[in-house]
């Protein structure tokens, strides 16, 4: 991936703060010197490997996490685990070399935020990012149609019943689609506050705590379907 800065501004009033889990030294510094290079973005912290991110990132926290999951030592994976449970409203967006369907289902079960590949451009990764903050989740377009295919052949032996009532499958079915509060909100006709609302409800009957991991077990579960 060939970096450069760019004019990109995610928004007026507030910068983008992005840390970044990446083994390869180059990537890594290319990475950080894009961020830190584009207008809007800063990087917190770049660091190779889980074990350190683990001990640096701390309150406050970025708003959005970049996390290779070919990591040595513990894998961005196991990570992404520990930061979820640790941080539920941390945003973590996978960028690596890996499409296979193994690692990743496993990284949005971990409870990744988005899956891009490395290929991804410079421009379209800084508006993934900004998507990522604001609670999207931004994947690449082969990832996306993997991702529909795996879920649509791994069928459990039975389905579950949460309770949820069809207004509220039919926000999880948004946020599945990657709509964030606001234009889940518009798309319905309603408030965010009233999203939000709906919102904790499903946590409470699915037994999470963010909106990926919802998302993750609704797919996993086929409760969409």
């Amino acid at each position: 991936m060939t970096m450069s800065a760019t004019k990109i501004e995610p928004e007026a009033t507030a910068r983008v703060g992005v840390a970044i889990v990446e083994d390869v030294g180059d990537i890594r510094g290319g990475l950080a010197a894009l961020i830190d290079g584009t207008d809007g973005y800063c990087c917190l912290g770049a660091w190779g490997s889980m074990e350190e991110a683990l001990h640096r990132i701390r309150s406050p926290l970025p708003d959005v996490v970049l996390v290779d999951i070919g990591l040595p030592g513990m894998t961005g994976i196991e990570g992404i685990r520990i930061l979820r449970e640790r941080y539920p409203d941390l945003a973590m967006l996978v960028l690596s070399v890996y499409d296979d369907d193994r690692r990743i289902f496993d990284a949005l079960c971990a409870g990744a935020t988005g899956y891009l590949l490395k290929k991804t451009p410079p421009a379209k990764l800084l508006e993934s990012i900004v998507d990522a903050a604001k609670g999207g989740a931004p994947m690449s377009p082969a990832i996306a149609r993997k991702v529909i295919r795996i879920f649509r052949e791994i069928r459990p032996p039975e389905r579950p019943e949460y309770g949820l009532t069809p207004h509220e499958q039919r926000i999880l079915g948004l946020l599945a689609e990657g709509h964030h509060y606001k234009t889940a909100a518009a798309k319905l006709g309603v408030t965010f506050h009233a999203v939000s609302f709906h919102l904790r409800n499903i946590y409470r009957k699915l037994h999470v705590q963010s909106k990926s991991e919802a998302v993750a077990k609704a797919l996993r579960e086929h409760l969409l379907d």
